[in-house]
């Protein structure tokens, strides 16, 4: 019988002690993590903590023991901005509080919202002869765009070479496509194509990388009400 009652106590003891030590290994790895008081100049800036949308404006950032977290802010008009912070061994401590000040975007800055982007708008020649419209529209393309890349006046087209311009953290591309889709009246169709890589220094030629934009870049905002206003 006190055989038993010893081995009883013994297994007890070892059962508290392997608790008591489980308990000390999660209290470690609560007390491990770092907080950070995290705020952006933007109230309404979006806060991505490891690609998932958290908060915004600000929040408070937790960094578990022994991992890193990654920080993306992003605001329509602002550059995205990205930021680490790691609460490892031989690595910069997180700090209690980090400020953002985020930048305006130079590519927004530059261009317009538009709902003329990369649609066809037709032009119309009730008063205007073809020929006369076919120079007009040449005239005004040109003042725009320095290079014609393909015209052909039989068949009423033209398509101008890409306008590259990149920014800090983007790259558009701009080119106008003009064809001849009717006759008496004359009509053509006239497109703006406006496109973002989304990355600086892009490729004019890396047709993989763009996609449309609905934005204008301020330099060609006013080509098609020119042409509108002209040939008719």
């Amino acid at each position: 019988m006190t055989k038993h009652i010893m081995l009883f106590l013994l297994c007890f003891t070892i059962g508290i002690s392997s608790n008591h030590a489980n308990s000390f290994e999660n209290n470690t790895a609560l007390f491990g993590k770092k907080k950070i008081d995290f705020g952006c100049s933007e109230t309404d800036a979006e806060i991505y903590v490891n690609g998932k949308l958290l908060g915004k404006g600000s929040m408070e950032l937790i960094v578990p023991t022994k991992d890193c977290i990654t920080v993306i802010v992003k605001k329509t008009g602002f550059l995205s901005e990205k930021i680490e912070f790691c609460n490892r061994k031989n690595m910069p401590k997180p700090p209690k509080s980090y400020y953002l000040e985020l930048k305006v975007d130079d590519a927004y800055n530059a261009s317009i919202q538009t709902d003329i982007a990369n649609i066809d708008i037709e032009l119309v020649c009730n008063s205007t002869s073809k020929d006369k419209a076919w120079k007009l529209i040449n005239q005004i393309v040109l003042s725009h765009f320095d290079v014609i890349e393909m015209t052909d006046k039989e068949t009423g087209y033209i398509r101008t070479a890409w306008s590259l311009q990149t920014f800090l953290q983007n790259s558009i591309r701009t080119r106008v496509i003009v064809k001849e889709t009717g006759d008496n009246p004359t009509v053509f169709k006239v497109k703006l194509v406006s496109e973002q890589s989304g990355l600086p220094l892009t490729s004019v030629k890396s047709d993989q990388l763009f996609r449309d934009w609905d934005r204008v870049l301020r330099a060609y905002a006013d080509i098609i009400s020119e042409l509108q206003a002209r040939v008719k």
